[in-house]
């Protein structure tokens, strides 16, 4: 029985793009029995539900591969609002100490497309998954080619190709980039574990992604895909998961690094395996638990497996965005072009999401753009200081580029 609690916090959007959807009725019920109502939520007008407590497994069971309790629960969440197809996710995991979030994308009734359940299956660390087949970590290239990338750009979408490479029948997905890696980090890995450890396995997922991206490996190949979620061939994706709100952060302060060595310039192909059912050569993630446990850095995890010449790298350009990070944060006191295109992002925002106060974009950061950025901070899973660091910035040019869009590829 569950002896522990995780929280949940679920965002409700429209398919055809960035529109929250309000007064949403949500349900929520155990995957396994999906008869016995648990909650009954209703959402904002950002589209939310509020944080709730869920029982889940105690924490110890996702802190060692010797476990045979699952150390997640599972819940079905049930999504129904005026003018929407009805939306069921099955299968969210929940775990303990740890809050999760559930995106769920509702399709309008007059839309050509058809309501999909989503069904997440059995996470990597609990379910044999076909073990990846090994690669050269430096993939051979025509570095004289005119296909191949001169430097790492962080794209804004992948495609990603829901089976084997030669499964035709497979769905492609467009996924935003950091929403790929968010994504897979939750597949791979528990949210549980110490931070370094997780930053090290952040690493290692997008220098992987990166190393598909920059050498085009499969469109090299004649596919029409960046990557696939098959775990023989690259990393578990799963279309319609939940994420966790650290490792969703963390990916935002850091989704611009990948892993390199002295003299190469593509991103490395870091292989790795759970190094408990599966062993390589790469990194292990257990073991990259157990190292942060001992309190190595991740940067020294990675210097464990890969050896002291593997250093974290910086994409020299990110696609997608309107303009880069100023270099510094922009906080109360500072002004100028930086500030003024921000507050002119957040106004833009607030038509989506009228929780967010609109504000005079006049170049000056006063308490008033503080407080918006604050409230931006809060339905964007970010730590609520008014400041525009980093993470908050490119979150920002994000969701600005969302709600500017009529829609979104599909």
């Amino acid at each position: 029985m569950p002896e522990s609690e995780g929280e949940l916090r679920i965002s409700v959007i429209s398919s055809i793009g960035q529109i929250p959807v309000k007064n949403a009725t949500v349900t929520i019920s155990y995957t396994g029995d999906p008869s016995r109502i648990l909650r009954t939520l209703t959402t904002n007008e950002s589209g939310q539900t509020d944080l709730i407590d869920l029982p889940a497994p105690d924490v110890n069971y996702s802190l060692t591969p010797e476990s045979v309790v699952q150390p997640y629960s599972e819940y079905n969440i049930e999504v129904t609002a005026d003018g929407y197809e009805p939306a069921l996710v099955s299968g969210t995991e929940i775990l303990a100490g740890v809050t999760a979030l559930q995106p769920i994308e509702l399709i309008p009734l007059e839309s050509p497309e058809e309501s999909e359940t989503v069904v997440i299956p059995a996470h990597t660390l609990f379910y044999e998954y076909p073990p990846k087949i090994p690669e050269d970590e430096i993939k051979p290239m025509d570095e004289s080619g005119e296909i191949v990338l001169s430097r790492v750009v962080i794209p804004e979408y992948i495609i990603v190709h829901d089976g084997v490479p030669s499964d035709s029948t497979a769905p492609n997905y467009y996924v935003r980039y950091r929403d790929y890696i968010k994504n897979v980090a939750s597949c791979e890995i528990y949210a549980t574990w110490p931070e370094a450890a997780i930053y090290a396995n952040i690493l290692v997922i997008m220098s992987f992604t990166l190393n598909r991206v920059y050498t085009e490996w499969y469109r090299n190949q004649g596919y029409d895909f960046t990557i696939t979620t098959s775990t023989a061939y690259d990393q578990k994706y799963m279309h319609g998961r939940n994420i966790y709100s650290n490792i969703d952060y963390l990916v935002d302060t850091i989704f611009a690094n990948f892993l390199s060595r002295p003299g190469v310039r593509q991103p490395i192909f870091t292989s790795y395996c759970d190094g408990k059912r599966v062993i390589c050569d790469g990194l292990s993630q257990w073991g990259s638990k157990y190292l942060a446990d001992e309190g190595y850095s991740a940067i020294e995890i990675i210097h464990y497996y890969y050896g002291s010449d593997m250093y974290i790298n910086t994409a020299v350009a990110i696609s997608g965005v309107p303009s880069s990070w100023p270099g510094y944060n922009l906080t109360i006191g500072a002004s100028g072009d930086k500030v003024r295109q921000a507050q002119m992002q957040l106004n833009r925002i607030a038509q989506n999401y009228p929780a967010i106060p609109t504000i005079t974009a006049d170049g000056i950061y006063g308490p008033r753009t503080a407080e918006a950025v604050r409230i931006f901070q809060g339905i964007f899973n970010l730590p609520q200081t008014g400041i525009i660091d980093y993470a908050t910035w490119y979150e920002l040019s994000e969701i600005f580029v969302g709600v500017s869009r009529i829609a979104e590829p599909q």
